[in-house]
């Protein structure tokens, strides 16, 4: 895998900003947007009113905590386009959420907002080594989804060769990979893993695929699933962040260096705040994510509560770039489970699955349901290939070992069902990890 430290940045007058810089531009496109809401959004409107703060109290950047948060609900009170600040005939483009349930969150975009989309991903997929020459295979699902479309726009902004693949057909995907020799994937990083395996099975080696790198988002991933990624696929793996309400994938992403995911802070302004008090917190202190858009016209938002637990960092990369850091999503506020009073995340299951890769797949599922008035956990996980659960001293000296680390890291155990590989589902999309059966 070679080393792109030296890679050609997408916008370097930008990447590279000194902070006082940044600053001004941050600045003053707050202003904008906050006068530009004011007078289009009527429900943020009323907002401020309600707290008593207008346009002209924003006078420098600290002065955003005057500001209202917009939430999930306001998106949902005002479907569908209650938050936009364009005119319908401005929105050249609607996307939406990709939940399952309720009431989708809307997003529209003018042609402006799609420009500035397209620089966002741009640099994004540069710092994973993409130029002009090469060939990005976008394997996220296309349509209300904003994965597909959003990598598709970033590379057509730098010139390359798009594949608009979407997600599922494996067997296709491999083999446009090696017929057309992809040097990019774009998908989920369980689909990433759903792909390799396939290559396994064909008896493909990463040396027989022009990949060389792979940016992977829209559902939370540890380091260890990266390692693993990297491995099977031979490839860098990069981390994507975005949410389709605030843009789509292309808020930030990770550089060469994997110490953080670069903000795109021109674009967005981030804070950190407890998700308790609402106070913020410093650099370094993991709370929820709190994003304003500061360039979009369709639908801006102004402090918008991602429910994305991270930290954020301003020191310098070592990649060169000052843009903020935020750290690799950690869990969602309302994507943690609450068993038995202890508050478990995904993935610190993954984390722990991740420390046994030479006995376990990345293929699991956690079952949350209730009996007798009492929470039930189950972790059900795939051995690694050539592995059988029939070798019961194996079995139960691994179950001993798994149980240990899932108790010192969740501080509760849970029972544990090993299953031989290929059981499980395969994700072509984003992988449905839990299923909580409980009527909470």
């Amino acid at each position: 895998m070679e080393n792109r430290r030296n890679q050609k940045d997408y916008d370097l007058a930008i990447e590279c900003a000194d902070r006082e810089t940044m600053q001004k531009i941050q600045l003053e496109r707050l202003k904008e947007t906050v006068d530009y809401v004011y007078e289009n959004v009527g429900p943020y409107r009323k907002k401020m009113e309600e707290k008593g703060v207008v346009p002209g109290d924003i006078r420098t950047l600290a002065d955003i905590t005057k500001l209202p948060f917009i939430t999930k609900e306001d998106l949902a009170n005002n479907y569908p386009n209650g938050l936009f600040a364009a005119d319908m005939e401005d929105i050249v483009r609607i996307h939406a959420s990709s939940g399952t349930t309720g009431k989708p969150k809307i997003a529209g975009y003018t042609r402006g907002d799609l420009d500035m989309w397209g620089e966002c991903v741009a640099r994004c997929l540069t710092m994973a080594g993409a130029t002009k020459k090469s060939v990005v295979q976008v394997a996220y699902g296309y349509g209300l989804f904003t994965g597909g479309l959003g990598a598709h726009i970033g590379a057509e902004t730098i010139g390359a060769t798009v594949i608009p693949m979407s997600s599922g057909n494996t067997q296709k995907q491999l083999m446009f990979m090696q017929d057309l020799k992809s040097t990019h994937l774009c998908c989920t990083p369980s689909y990433a893993l759903t792909i390799a395996e396939a290559a396994e099975k064909a008896g493909l080696s990463p040396e027989e695929i022009s990949l060389k790198a792979g940016v992977f988002g829209a559902e939370p991933w540890t380091e260890g699933m990266r390692n693993e990624i990297e491995k099977r696929l031979g490839i860098h793996a990069h981390d994507i962040y975005g949410l389709s309400e605030v843009m789509g994938p292309g808020v930030s992403t990770s550089c060469s260096e994997n110490a953080g995911m670069h903000i795109m802070e021109d674009y967005f302004f981030p804070e950190i705040i407890d998700p308790d008090t609402l106070e913020p917190l410093p650099d370094g202190e993991k709370g929820e994510l709190v994003i304003t858009t500061i360039g979009k016209k369709g639908m801006p938002l102004v402090r918008y509560r991602t429910r994305d637990i991270c930290y954020l960092n301003h020191e310098k990369c070592e990649c060169g770039r000052t843009l903020v850091r935020m750290s690799r999503v950690f869990g969602r506020t309302d994507d943690m489970l609450i068993i038995r009073g202890v508050n478990v995340f995904p993935s610190q299951v993954e984390t722990v699955i991740s420390r046994f890769s030479e006995t376990l797949t990345m293929n699991y599922k956690l079952y949350v349901g209730r009996e007798d008035n009492k929470d039930t956990f189950e972790l059900a996980v795939e051995l690694a290939e050539g592995l059988a659960i029939d070798d019961i001293t194996f079995v139960e000296n691994l179950r001993t070992r798994v149980d240990h680390e899932l108790r010192s890291i969740l501080g509760i155990g849970c029972k544990i069902r090993f299953l031989n590989a290929g059981t499980l589902p395969r994700s072509e999309g984003k992988a449905v990890r839990v299923e909580d059966t409980r009527k909470l």
